[in-house]
């Protein structure tokens, strides 16, 4: 997606990155660039001022700008592309809760400690590694607000109990972290992310947003059939299109790439 900025001494006309000449006011589409610009210029100063990011990339953007239009999205970026940061900014400018579902603690912990580092709303998890209290005290975060992201496994979703306070929560969008997991073609299929499809529609199917760092065509197509993706968009880089998922160890262990 082309990426525009103002143009040093006249904000009136927009300025292609890659040199093309300026988009001058008048031109048909200018205001639906200015707006484009606006909404791209409010996610970095975002990014920057709560997280720490002092730049975006354009697919980063491009993805966050859908989230942020209430779209379901399907990323595909490479590990170390900032996948994390394309549901955590967005949920600065979303009222109620972001659900990440997440298949290893290891990950969500990850993420939580990105997101504690930073000047955004607390994130907890709710897992099977913790006491009771613990658990108790994670939903009192959400249900009290002070919690914006809420950290759950697809097997957490198994659970009546766990569905049942979900329902009673506002959530703004539901973020499928290693989304490859549902597909069949794909190295890494879970059975449990075939549960998340009737999460989604029994939460009233908030924004869905899909991450993965692999995904060739047949495996995409089944993330969005079976995640029931609505409308979607599709963010996806070259470089990881036709990545393969696993690397295997000397051992023969399964390892998921990030």
């Amino acid at each position: 997606m082309a990426a525009w900025y103002r143009g040093p001494g006249n904000p009136n006309a927009l300025i292609l990155l890659t040199g093309a000449p300026p988009f001058p006011r008048g031109m048909p589409g200018y205001h639906r660039l200015v707006k484009a610009t606006e909404r791209r210029e409010e996610l970095q100063r975002i990014a920057a001022e709560v997280f720490g990011w002092p730049e975006l990339t354009g697919e980063q953007l491009e993805a966050m700008e859908h989230v942020v239009a209430g779209r379901d999205v399907l990323v595909v970026l490479p590990t170390g592309a900032g996948k994390s940061a394309i549901y955590q900014v967005p949920a600065m400018k979303l009222d109620g809760v972001t659900l990440v579902v997440s298949p290893l603690i290891a990950l969500q912990n990850d993420q939580r400690e990105s997101i504690e580092d930073s000047q955004a709303p607390d994130a907890v998890a709710v897992n099977s590694s913790q006491r009771a209290s613990e658990r108790k005290n994670a939903w009192k975060a959400v249900e009290e607000g002070e919690a914006g992201y809420l950290f759950l496994s697809p097997e957490q979703l198994s659970k009546e109990d766990v569905l049942g306070t979900l329902n009673e929560l506002e959530i703004s969008l539901i973020v499928v972290d290693e989304a490859h997991c549902v597909s069949a073609w794909g190295h890494d299929f879970r059975p449990d992310y075939l549960r998340l499809a009737p999460v989604i529609e029994r939460l009233g199917h908030p924004p869905v947003l899909a991450l993965t760092a692999t995904a060739a065509l047949p495996v995409r197509e089944d993330i969005v059939e079976r995640l029931g993706l609505r409308d979607h968009r599709e963010v996806i880089d070259e470089r990881a299109r036709n990545r393969p998922g696993v690397r295997r160890q000397p051992e023969g262990r399964r390892v998921l790439r990030r």
